[in-house]
């Protein structure tokens, strides 16, 4: 067929370039949507550095961290405002559920959501036991590739720049210190032990040395360690101490940095996806607390001699009838369930991912979690990993420990994130590595409650449980919006926290400390799962006996981290298809 005959048949030059490429089986050429995700994705793993390493991601580098310091921040978000405006000169694809359209909204999201957070500063007051990079960067090395020799050179180099990190670390909180940015006080204090906790014969930062019996490889980490990394980590806590803080500030909200007033809203959306009010936060919240509370009356009734709400939620942590014994037990408690919810799936999801998970106690430094999920490889070969908290025993409840691993694990984050991880070609990989707040923690509380559609808490203290997590998530929405907007003391947040969670005394005093340093990121949780809870009453509603709960729970999860307006226009689009019979 002649081109000519094809224009006279009134196609465009795009629909000839389709037929021509259909009739020589060359496949079409990709979009201009596709090519700048492609041109993002690349700038991201250079500029991330770490991505390729989490992920395990074919062809990947592993030799360097990010570039932290103020320059290199700054040439980052020239790059994402181009980026920006040419993906609105683009345009948005209609054809929702489309490759096209998932990663344009990925890309948008990602892209708007920097530019609109960039006024809270974020990078001049990570100081905190939340937000300091001590928190996160460590656990690379736990994963860090080092089957042949080359991947060990690249393994010494990154460790060569964890110095340099540091330090660039100090030199922006020195500068965030002199333009009246800091991370309150309270928060800040217990930082220097942390970070000294990473130094002695038991560094995580020596963990490549003992994951291979390579002598000269062994030998070297032990130099770069003691040259370089002690010296670093030493630096940085002695810093925080005898500098920092004493000029951190005194005020938990937000609005005491510059520009605090607008920081708020805009981490808002940034976290949720969509722009909510403060106050509507708050009075979602207290619904939501007042909801849970009747639950939990109904089964203390039932099954506990009846009684006061707040006053049970502390029993369960106190009582050793409720408690563990050992450290053992708490780690069996978490894996028998592990075994129990997995076997449970299928019944729920019609596509499951390929990795595994494992539960792990936490390390050492990082003891003061209460549950934390770090990601399987993209080709679903390394498991995920759950870290769990296991010391003092007796202080931790049965309790929870099912509705938080079925938050982390399955159906939760890792359900959700291996089959992102493992979409392979049916998305553009940005599906795979992108992730959001609002759709990613708003899943994964939902899923606390598809456990127990599925019979996963077999007993009425799991029953418990599982409403202690949801109240306090519902909680996190008043106490959050109270302390950054509301003038709430730390006390006020505590008491608040212990009212109307089971959590133990510990895990509450870091929460709410978390979120002092860590502002809306706690109204992700029950504003996403409020959401994903509506979609999926208007698909039961619309379908009635043609609602199928496995093609529902695959199209929720089955895009990767899509934010809620997405979902939204998502599941609209695949009620109408299923009343279709499409």
């Amino acid at each position: 067929m002649k081109t000519s005959t094809l224009i006279q048949r009134g196609l465009s030059a795009g629909a000839i370039a389709l037929v021509l490429a259909a009739c020589d089986n060359t496949p079409p050429p990709p979009s201009a949507i596709e090519q700048l995700a492609d041109e993002y994705l690349e700038g991201l793993m250079a500029s991330d550095a770490l991505m390729g390493t989490y992920y395990s991601i074919e062809g990947a580098r592993h030799n360097r961290l990010p570039d932290n310091s103020l320059a290199g921040i700054s040439a980052w978000q020239a790059k994402e405002d181009a980026w920006l405006a040419e993906l609105e000169r683009i345009g948005a694809p209609a054809d929702i559920g489309s490759r096209d359209w998932v990663t344009h909204g990925l890309l948008k999201e990602q892209l708007e959501g920097a530019a609109a957070t960039r006024i809270c500063r974020n990078e001049l007051w990570g100081a905190s036991t939340t937000t300091s990079w001590h928190t996160w960067l460590p656990f690379v090395f736990d994963i860090q590739p080092l089957e042949t020799a080359d991947l060990r050179e690249q393994a010494l180099a990154r460790l060569a720049a964890v110095p340099t990190y540091i330090d660039n670390e100090i030199a922006n909180l020195r500068e965030g210190l002199r333009l009246g940015y800091s991370a309150p006080r309270v928060t800040v204090e217990a930082v220097p032990g942390q970070v000294r906790s990473l130094i002695g014969p038991d560094s995580i930062f020596l963990g490549p040395a003992t994951r291979s019996d390579d002598t000269a490889f062994t030998a070297a980490v032990k130099n770069v360690y003691d040259e370089q990394i002690a010296p670093a980590l030493t630096r940085y806590a002695d810093f925080i101490e005898n500098e920092y803080l004493d000029q951190a500030r005194e005020t938990l909200a937000v609005s005491g940095n510059p520009d605090g007033e607008a920081c708020y809203p805009a981490l808002v959306r940034s976290f949720v996806t969509v722009a909510v009010p403060a106050e509507e936060i708050h009075a979602v919240g207290l619904e939501q607390v007042a909801n849970i509370r009747e639950e939990i009356q109904v089964t203390l009734d039932e099954h506990f001699g009846g009684g006061d709400v707040s006053a049970f939620l502390r029993q369960v942590n106190e009582d050793p009838a409720f408690t563990f014994d050992t450290e053992a037990a708490v780690l069996k408690y978490s894996t028998d369930a592990l075994d129990a919810v997995k076997a449970a799936m299928p019944k729920a999801f019609g596509v499951l991912p390929k990795a595994d998970v494992l539960v792990k106690p936490y390390p050492e430094f990082a003891e003061s979690g209460s549950g934390e999920y770090h990601s399987s490889s993209e080709d679903g070969t390394r498991p995920g990993i759950f870290y769990i908290a296991v010391t003092d025993p007796t202080g931790r409840s049965r309790s929870n420990q099912l509705a938080t691993l079925h938050h982390e694990t399955f159906p939760g984050h890792h359900l959700q994130g291996a089959i992102a991880l493992e979409l392979g070609d049916q998305q553009h990989p940005l599906a795979r590595y992108l992730w959001n707040s609002g759709y990613g923690e708003g899943w994964a509380l939902y899923s606390e409650r598809l456990a127990d559609e599925l019979g996963l808490y077999p007993t009425p203290l799991d029953r418990i449980g599982l409403y202690s997590d949801q109240i306090a998530r519902a909680s996190r929405l008043v106490m959050d919006s109270g302390l950054h907007t509301m003038g709430w003391t730390r006390q006020q947040a505590v008491d608040y926290m212990m009212a109307n969670s089971g959590w133990a005394p510990v895990d509450i005093q870091n929460e709410v400390d978390r979120y002092i340093s860590w502002p809306a990121q706690a109204t992700s949780y029950m504003l996403g799962m409020l959401e994903i809870r509506r979609l999926r009453t208007l698909a039961e509603t619309r379908l009635g006996e043609d609602f199928d709960m496995r093609g529902f729970h695959d199209r929720v999860v089955g895009m990767g981290s899509i934010t809620l307006p997405m979902l939204e226009e998502s599941i609209e689009a695949w009620i109408a298809a299923q009343q279709t019979g499409g």
